[in-house]
């Protein structure tokens, strides 16, 4: 690309040879490294295209070898300048564009992001403001890594970031976490422990494993279930595999006793309760939608169209816009002009389409409604699983009925059934008298 733009400025000819011995006379071009290319016989000759240098050594080549050279085409910047050099106001045109160019080449005008599913394009570009990066800055002031440190301050969950300029965008490149982490304090505070004092005063003792400023809490099921499986990390669990549980049951429990040599409770510890306890549980399932639809049927003549360029917050339009369809739509596309693959400029331009329609009422066929159930069921399943809820079996069947067809039954599925709730705080007072006996001397 870059070489065929050096040729053009300098400019090239296209010229057909004739003669004896015309491969010598490329053997000689080549011997005095005169530059060939596009050569293609023709009829009894070859044409080729040669540089405006290389065209005017070709004297004494084309005498020793007694060829004869025709010049067909004059391509290029100068011939291109000479042809137009009456044309005054056109070459300043043609120079203020190309000035253009260069100092719109000097901006960022499109901002891309690639690998965020998450955070959407609007989000980030929000946040990318108020570190005063937008369309339309200098491409001086743009510091890719700093916006790389700023993305990943903001964002935990975007793990790597990638910033560059090609031409007049900015592309940035993100890779989001895709696991869920939690941080998990196992630690308890040892530093609580019975007290007792020798008169046999009432006691009390309370520890918590987090510190004073995290509240203790339970696990409880959130909806009746038979439980498949317990795996506990903090707190004391409170039921077994196999066990049927019902909504608001203690699962596990953030109390854990303190017992003396006796296997009495001197005390507790507090904790918060952490656990992935999964459960067989029923859930009832239903879609129903009507057996007739509105069919719209769009009039390809009625319909209007206006064409827009936008620059900047400017609009220029040809026309207005309006129409009076009793039902229509309004649909809108919207390019920004590029040179290129990612030399983006700040010009948009689009059109508003509005259409006029009629509706009909249609009846489905009972394989379509079977259709559009079958495929509203596999989006939810597709949906439960996206939230770790795994579909064991089902008993859900399609019904037809007079106004309706009906997707309804029981979905047995095995999913996590824990929430929290507040521990409750007990308190022990143990009352101890002190009995001696004693002599008197």
């Amino acid at each position: 690309m870059i070489q065929a733009i050096l040729r053009y400025i300098r400019g090239y000819v296209k010229i057909r040879i004739q003669g004896y011995s015309p491969e010598r006379f490329l053997n000689l071009c080549r011997y005095h490294h005169i530059l060939i290319w596009g050569l293609r016989p023709k009829d009894n000759a070859y044409e080729m295209y040669l540089t405006l240098d290389g065209f005017r050594k070709l004297r004494p080549i084309i005498r020793k070898t007694h060829t004869r050279v025709a010049l067909l085409e004059r391509c290029g910047l100068p011939f291109f300048i000479r042809k137009h050099r009456k044309r005054k106001m056109f070459l300043a045109g043609a120079l203020i564009c190309i000035g253009l160019l260069f100092f719109y080449s000097s901006y960022i005008w499109d901002i891309h992001f690639e690998g965020n599913d998450k955070w959407t394009d609007q989000t980030l570009l929000e946040f990318l403001e108020t570190k005063e990066v937008s369309p339309g800055m200098p491409k001086s002031r743009v510091d890719c890594s700093q916006i790389v440190k700023d993305i990943r301050a903001r964002y935990d969950d975007i793990v790597w970031v990638s910033a560059s300029m090609d031409g007049s965008r900015l592309r940035i490149q993100i890779k989001e976490n895709e696991d869920t982490f939690r941080e998990e304090e196992k630690s308890l505070d040892p530093s609580g422990g019975p007290e007792s004092s020798q008169n046999g005063n009432a006691s009390q003792e309370t520890a918590r494993s987090d510190g004073a400023d995290q509240t203790p809490t339970d696990l409880v099921a959130s909806q009746d279930g038979v439980i498949t499986s317990i795996i506990t990390r903090n707190g004391v669990p409170m039921v077994h595999v196999g066990d049927s549980v019902k909504k608001g049951d203690l699962l596990v429990s953030g109390r854990v006793e303190v017992l003396n040599d006796a296997a009495e409770v001197i005390g507790y510890q507090y904790q918060q309760s952490d656990a992935d306890i999964f459960a067989d549980t029923q859930m009832a399932y239903k879609d129903q939608i009507p057996l007739t639809y509105q069919k719209k049927t769009y009039d390809p003549y009625e319909q209007r169209r206006l064409w827009y360029i936008r620059l900047g917050p400017f609009r220029i339009s040809a026309g207005t816009l309006s129409h009076d369809f009793p039902k229509w739509e309004k649909y809108t596309e919207e390019y920004q002009l590029r040179l290129g693959e990612n030399f983006y400029l700040p010009v948009d331009y689009g059109m508003i389409c509005i259409k006029s329609y009629q509706t009909k009422e249609k009846k489905h066929s009972k394989q379509k409604l079977q259709e559009i159930l079958t495929k509203n069921f596999t989006q939810f399943s597709k949906e439960m699983e996206e939230k770790g809820i795994q579909i064991c079996e089902n008993s859900v069947k399609i019904h037809v009925y007079k106004n309706s067809a009906v997707a309804s039954g029981t979905l047995y599925l095995n999913q996590k059934i824990t929430e929290t709730a507040d521990t409750e705080i007990l308190t022990i007072e143990r009352n101890e008298q002190d009995e001696s006996n004693g002599t008197d001397g």
